[in-house]
């Protein structure tokens, strides 16, 4: 009779032999995972960049040049394009960089928030010049003109 009564179950080992198992899948998983999400939300940067440079060529339109002033309202003092500095969701800040001419500008994304661990593409920028537009991008602000797959994959 004793040997019917056994109970069913998991034994200690073997539940601790499973943990170990979930956690060496997760630590393989989780951080692709994490890169995929970051590329995703490089759209946010890619599309704040292309608003820029669609305010730019509404800006040259009616103007000599390209300026300088992204934030500043257009009727504003000095005036600009009217977009703000930070992304709809904060995950990247926008900057003009005073390189502003009659042919051309450079416009930069920076990762901001959640976004900053994503570390090759933690700066990606649009150069206008001469009436041809470069995609680049970089680890640092010093950007990589030569290699604009590596961030602005279509």
């Amino acid at each position: 009779m004793r040997l019917l009564k056994r109970c069913r179950g998991f034994t200690l080992i073997e539940l601790m032999i499973a943990v170990a198992i979930l956690a060496i899948i997760l630590s393989v998983a989780l951080p692709s995972f994490m890169d995929s999400i970051r590329k995703g939300r490089r759209a946010e940067g890619v599309a704040a960049i292309a608003a820029v440079q669609q305010a730019q060529e509404r800006w040259r339109a009616g103007k000599t040049d390209y300026t300088n002033n992204l934030s500043e309202a257009w009727g504003g003092t000095p005036p600009g394009l009217g977009i703000p500095a930070t992304t709809a969701n904060g995950r990247y800040t926008l900057s003009l960089n005073n390189s502003a001419t009659a042919t051309g500008y450079v416009i930069t994304a920076t990762a901001a928030g959640s976004q900053i661990d994503d570390i090759p593409c933690k700066f990606m920028a649009a150069r206008q010049a001469a009436g041809l537009i470069e995609y680049g991008s970089s680890s640092t602000s010093t950007i990589d003109w030569t290699d604009a797959n590596r961030c602005w994959a279509k």
